[in-house]
């Protein structure tokens, strides 16, 4: 099994926004094949260092991982949160 975890800071971290972001987030469960759990937290944590979202999804293999990289309701969400400046950062890895 792969995991793939992703972190968001968020430019308006406002609460209704990152309702939004993980509303969007959601919509891709059981629309890409290979998934196999998909969460997406809203952080409450005040620290300096904390990002405002935190997105993790189980794919069965590494190519299952690919696909939904390249898959169009995925692709779809980046390139909002691209438009939006959205930091990120992402740990992948097996278990």
């Amino acid at each position: 099994m792969v995991r793939h975890i992703v972190f968001f800071k968020l430019v308006d971290n406002s609460e209704a926004n990152k309702s939004d972001i993980k509303n969007r987030f959601m919509s891709m469960e059981g629309k890409i094949d290979g998934m196999q759990n998909l969460e997406v937290g809203i952080n409450f944590s005040t620290e300096e260092r904390a990002f405002d979202l935190a997105l993790s999804c189980d794919f069965v293999d590494k190519e299952g991982l690919k696909f939904y990289a390249t898959h169009p309701v995925h692709v779809a969400i980046v390139t909002y949160l691209k438009s939006i400046n959205t930091v990120t950062k992402v740990v992948d890895y097996e278990y």
